[in-house]
């Protein structure tokens, strides 16, 4: 008889900086998933374990997993709804000889912070102590005491901008093979240094100080009981104790060498700290710098305003300065506002339309903007995602309008959703690389969507709940001093935790 092993998770990452928080239709806009429609995923995190457990002749028992755009903390009725649907399918699963997690590292519910260790807190208490629970994660996962002592193994991504989902998967099916055939014996270390940055500079291909500490991660696994070396950017964003980027080493029955591999690695990352600080500029500083560019585009990098941090998109602090100081230049802004999505669709294509734009979702960051311009086009927002970690997916902007003030086009979608290439403004008809100004809300991946077409980038500072500079934030859960707050710090040794090891 073969090996019956659970699959599911909730995958998000969460934003305590933003009052905005994810209902449930950011769920059900992304994927919702159980039964068969779970079983036919055939991408992503959750398509790798199914394969290889497929191909090992373990049979794949579907629970439920849900994913949604990163966003503010998960409302509490809705993540007892989530947590509730993969418990009851947990107890209709029959014997299980394992649990396969697909969970993001940096989920965040109203009602409990450390979503994933209360998850997977959960799922220990269903299962008992006999069966082993193997979690994936996002490279940017705050790793807590409570998920490290519930769980066997925990895999975290590989790269960034993010490509390995799928891979990550298969890594993560491939460990419970090993723990269920009695080769692996896992125990598992972390050691994190009190370095909160953004993900700027975190890029996995060298050069760069992340890449630095990645790379010789990985040339330490398969070194005697080293299984698995996983080197963690925490994810700046939340405002819980505890917090730091480091190394999560999971060994083969060597607690010693786990902890000491983790903390040599955690010192390596705490050197690289102040390479990770990128340089930032005013959006007007940046907008006259650009103009000084010759060719076209320079993109202006609203970091702050990233949804694929947890920010809500709706900021016009790139807008307002572009209108200011560049008015005749070909640009395009992205800026999430249902409200005036909703009015534009009213006026109808090619009419006048005046708007209040800007800072409706999360107001405390800034204060709308008035434009005058006309509906350039219409369209549902429905695209499909090429690449990356949502390969294939379908991305939902919610209704969307183009509005053209002279050659400046400003996209006001519905829903905030992740920029991975160009997808939004394909679907749209726009063309970037005709353009003097594009902005971009996120960190890393216009790095890859702008490569041989960029004249420029400049990464803006603005106010937002995920700047580039940190030290922006007001931090009340972190319990000491951080970097970059105490720039001047000193750290002799990393903050070690150790899981439990229940297949000695």
């Amino acid at each position: 008889m073969s090996a019956r092993i659970g699959v599911g998770g909730i995958f998000i990452e969460c934003n305590h900086f933003t009052s905005h928080l994810a209902d449930r239709s950011a769920f059900e806009r992304s994927e919702w998933l159980a039964g068969e429609t779970l079983l036919a995923k055939d991408t992503g995190v959750i398509g790798g374990m199914l394969s290889v457990l497929r191909d090992a002749g373990y049979e794949p028992v579907p629970l439920f997993y849900a994913s949604a755009c990163p966003s503010g903390a998960v409302a509490a009725e809705v993540y007892d709804e989530l947590k509730s649907e993969l418990l009851l399918r947990l107890a209709n699963a029959g014997e299980l000889d394992g649990v396969l997690l697909c969970l993001h590292g940096a989920g965040a519910a109203v009602n409990t912070p450390d979503l994933e260790g209360d998850l997977a807190g959960a799922v220990r208490e269903r299962v008992g102590e006999r069966v082993p629970i193997i979690g994936t994660l996002d490279l940017h996962a705050h790793v807590t005491s409570e998920l490290l002592t519930q769980t066997d193994a925990l895999l975290a991504w590989e790269t960034y901008p993010h490509v390995d989902a799928f891979e990550t998967g298969e890594r993560g099916a491939r460990a419970m093979i090993e723990i269920l055939s009695g080769r692996l014996k896992p125990v598992m270390a972390i050691a994190k240094v009190p370095v909160l940055v953004s993900a700027i500079h975190g890029q996995t291909d060298p050069p760069g100080p992340f890449a630095d500490v990645m790379q010789e991660a990985k040339r330490q696994e398969g070194k005697g009981a080293i299984y698995s070396v996983n080197p963690i950017l925490v994810h700046p964003y939340l405002n819980m104790p505890n917090m730091g980027g480091g190394t999560l080493v999971v060994a083969n029955d060597d607690e010693v060498g786990a902890v000491s591999l983790a903390k040599r690695l955690a010192k390596r990352y705490w050197e690289n700290r102040a390479a990770l600080q990128p340089a930032t500029y005013s959006p007007v500083e940046a907008v006259r710098l650009g103009l000084q560019l010759e060719g076209a585009p320079v993109l202006l990098v609203e970091t702050a305003d990233c949804c694929g941090g947890g920010a809500t998109g709706d900021s016009v602090h790139a807008l307002r300065a572009l209108l200011a100081e560049a008015p005749e230049q070909t640009a395009i802004v992205p800026v999430v506002d249902p409200g005036a999505a909703r009015e534009a669709h009213s006026a109808g294509l090619g009419e006048q339309v005046r708007l209040r734009l800007g800072h409706q979702l999360d107001s405390k960051w800034g204060e709308p903007v008035e434009v005058e311009g006309v509906v350039a086009k219409l369209s549902d927002g429905a695209f499909i995602y090429r690449g990356g970690i949502w390969d294939g997916r379908a991305g939902n902007m919610g209704p969307t309008a183009v509005i053209a003030l002279g050659p400046v086009q400003i996209v006001v979608s519905s829903n905030a959703t992740y920029d991975w290439m160009t997808e939004q403004f394909d679907l749209l008809g726009l063309k970037p690389a005709d353009c003097k100004f594009v902005v971009a809300k996120n960190p890393m991946n216009y790095h890859q969507a702008y490569a041989g077409v960029m004249k420029g980038a400049f990464v803006l500072d603005t106010p937002g709940p995920t700047p580039a500079n940190t030290n922006a934030l007001a931090y009340t859960g972190m319990n000491g001093e951080w970097f970059p707050a105490n720039p001047d710090m000193v750290v002799d040794d990393p903050q070690v935790a150790v899981s439990r090891q229940r297949f000695c």
